[in-house]
């Protein structure tokens, strides 16, 4: 599954090919894709948009939008003001779940299997949505209401924002009797980590997965806030220009060869040489050093 790392090297690359393209249809082939949304409705709301920019709120994929402004009575014109935003933007949410991927086709490219959104664009390319599991989920929704939207406004604040600090992670754990690696990956509590960061996290941090979160002292819960940021930062920087939505590309091959415990049971600790152990928790794989990470 894409990670917020991902996430944030999709938007980039969508940002680099399709911000300015106008897309002047839609076809839409899985129609729970968009539920609740008709499929007769959504291509009908998408029609003739133009694309102004891309943008992430957690994993979240935003693409907004701008339809054609409808001319105005001669006695309305100006009366807006020029600051205020247009009535009719649009934001298209995008979360690629476990198997979404975007593709930026040439026209005369065959259509892969899994397709199951194609957005024609003025420049004769499709943007198009393809994903083998099916759990994808596309809303599109005015661009007032993007941040009151199901899904997005339960979101914890982003983790290189000011409103992550250290004083709002200890509130975070400090309230909570989970494990710290289950409650690592509540994005309503901690947002960016999923199974491989926040195992990457705490072993950069020195604490165990299976910690009581509320039990976490101020000095260690510094060290895990610091362990996110740069275990996060760190794999958005290995990452950098791998995913080509003209390619195929695989989640997470960019970074794999610098992951210091996750994926790697039974290999010496790259710190202290002790086996790293793995165990399934919260329905999860949790891989951890035993020495390193002592409760």
């Amino acid at each position: 599954m894409p990670e917020l790392p991902e996430v944030e090297h999709v938007v980039r690359a969508l940002r680099r090919v399709i911000v300015g393209r106008t897309i002047i249809a839609s076809e839409i082939k899985l129609p729970k894709l968009i539920g609740p949304t008709s499929r007769s409705a959504f291509t009908r709301k998408i029609r003739n948009v133009t694309i102004t920019g891309v943008s992430r709120r957690g994993k979240f994929i935003l693409i907004e939008c701008q339809k054609p402004a409808r001319k105005q009575p001669a006695r309305q014109r100006g009366r807006r003001s020029a600051s205020s935003k247009p009535a009719n933007d649009l934001i298209l949410a995008v979360h690629l779940r476990m198997t979404g991927k975007f593709l930026y086709l040439d026209p005369d490219a065959e259509l892969p299997k899994h397709s199951h959104a194609i957005f024609y664009l003025d420049n004769d390319r499709r943007l198009v949505f393809r994903d083998q599991r099916q759990f994808g989920v596309m809303r599109l929704t005015a661009a007032s209401q993007i941040l009151k939207t199901k899904g997005i406004v339960e979101l914890a604040p982003e983790p290189f924002s000011d409103e992550f600090n250290l004083d709002y992670l200890r509130n975070v754990l400090k309230k909570s009797r989970r494990s710290l690696k289950t409650l690592l990956l509540d994005q309503t509590k901690v947002l960016g980590l999923g199974n491989i960061y926040a195992a990457e996290a705490l072993f950069r941090a020195g604490i165990s997965p299976f910690a009581v979160a509320a039990s976490l002292s101020r000095n260690r819960t510094a060290r895990l806030h610091t362990a996110i940021q740069d275990v996060l930062g760190f794999a958005v920087d290995h990452i950098r220009g791998s995913i080509k939505l003209e390619e195929g590309f695989s989640y997470g091959a960019a970074f794999e060869n610098f992951w210091q415990v996750y994926d790697r049971e039974g290999e010496p600790c790259v710190k202290c040489g002790a086996n790293i152990r793995r165990v399934t928790h919260g329905g999860r794989s949790t891989y951890w050093c035993p020495k390193c990470q002592r409760r």
